[in-house]
This record gives C-alpha cells, sequence and structure tokens, in this order.
C-alpha cells in the first residue's frame, strides 16, 4: 500500500492506492492519527484501492470518529468500485460520508 500526503489550508487529502488490510492497515491508522491533531478536513482517497478487509474498514471508521473529535471531518473521495461494494454490503455506506 502506498499512501501519499497533500496538505493545503485546513485540507489533508491521503491518496491510498494497493491493498488495505491487515498487514497495510496500521500504517493508513499512524497516517489518520497523526492527521486528527489538527482541526482539518480529511479527504480519505481510495480510488485506487484494490482491496479493503475488515481491518482496513476498522481504520476509515476509526478515521471519521477521530476526525469528528478532533473537530475535524472526514470525507471518503472517489472509492473503487470494490469499496463500494464492501461500503454498502457491511451499511457502511450509510454512516460514512462518501463522494
Amino acid at each position: 500500500m502506498d499512501i501519499t500526503v497533500n496538505k493545503s489550508q485546513g485540507v489533508v487529502e491521503l491518496f491510498v492506492s494497493g491493498r488495505l488490510d491487515t498487514t497495510t492497515a496500521p500504517q493508513l491508522e499512524t497516517k489518520v492519527k497523526e492527521i486528527a491533531k489538527e482541526k482539518v478536513t480529511l479527504y480519505m482517497n481510495l480510488q485506487n484501492v484494490d482491496y479493503i478487509s475488515s481491518a482496513g474498514l476498522r481504520i476509515v471508521l476509526l478515521g471519521q470518529k477521530m476526525m469528528m473529535a478532533s473537530g475535524g471531518k472526514m470525507i471518503l473521495r472517489s472509492p473503487s468500485e470494490f469499496c463500494k461494494q464492501v461500503f454498502e454490503a457491511t451499511g457502511m455506506d450509510g454512516v460514512l460520508t462518501i463522494e
């Protein structure tokens, strides 16, 4: 998994690519925890995520909770078709903000 970070005033966008699973989820969790310390809008771009496991889903949900707790917010941007299917199957599409 690769994560690219773009920052501008009050906005951080994470571009995530590859597999988001048990092995790689801790890497994303570390990034999200760093960003959650700031009161910003986090865009998590999942366009190039080939696979997301329950561990990946946990980090996405944790990210939303952490961002809200810090006074910021998180928006999932351009989820891959696989991610969309997983979000729909788990009901997370009704909990997360997706554009």
